[in-house]
């Protein structure tokens, strides 16, 4: 017995929305990489300015060297809910001699990404557990008691 057609269409359209929600999300961070004005910028022949000019702004800078900047862009996908994952990572670092000149231009890949993975969903504390009411309404009582070190006392 073959569906009808109001039938058959919901359920095509139920089957395609639970297809679709499985198709990754694909997402692009920082800098948009352009090879040929990457390969522009020369060592000992570029300066500050004429970088700032070919590439832009950079995405970061050195923290303790203001010699260095960084050009970060990444690429990552994640299905559903999950957090997203890396696939791709290109960081281009360039370093400053103390006249501003380019010293040198070196390339990263997904190599320098790090994963941290935490062992729970919080922080262990150290100390006495307490609920929720207990965190609310501990402090009934205190306020003003002898020792609590309430405005007025020794």
């Amino acid at each position: 017995m073959a569906p009808s057609g109001p039938r058959a269409i919901a359920s095509l359209l139920a089957l395609s929305l639970a297809a679709s929600a499985c198709a990754p999300l694909k997402s692009h961070q920082g800098y948009v990489v352009d090879a040929d004005l990457i390969n522009s910028v020369q060592p000992g022949v570029d300066n500050r300015d004429s970088v700032l000019r070919t590439l832009g702004k950079p995405t970061l800078t050195g923290q303790f060297d203001q010699g260095e900047w960084y050009y970060v862009s990444r690429d990552s996908r994640n299905y559903a809910f999950n957090n997203p994952d890396p696939n791709a990572q290109t960081t281009i670092r360039i370093r400053f001699d103390d006249n501003d000149n380019v010293a040198s231009i070196d390339r990263m890949g997904l190599e320098q990404v790090a994963e941290v993975s935490p062992t729970q969903k919080k922080t262990p504390t150290l100390g006495r557990e307490r609920g929720f009411f207990q965190e609310l309404f501990g402090n009934i009582g205190t306020v003003g008691a002898p020792g609590a070190g309430a405005p007025g006392g020794p």
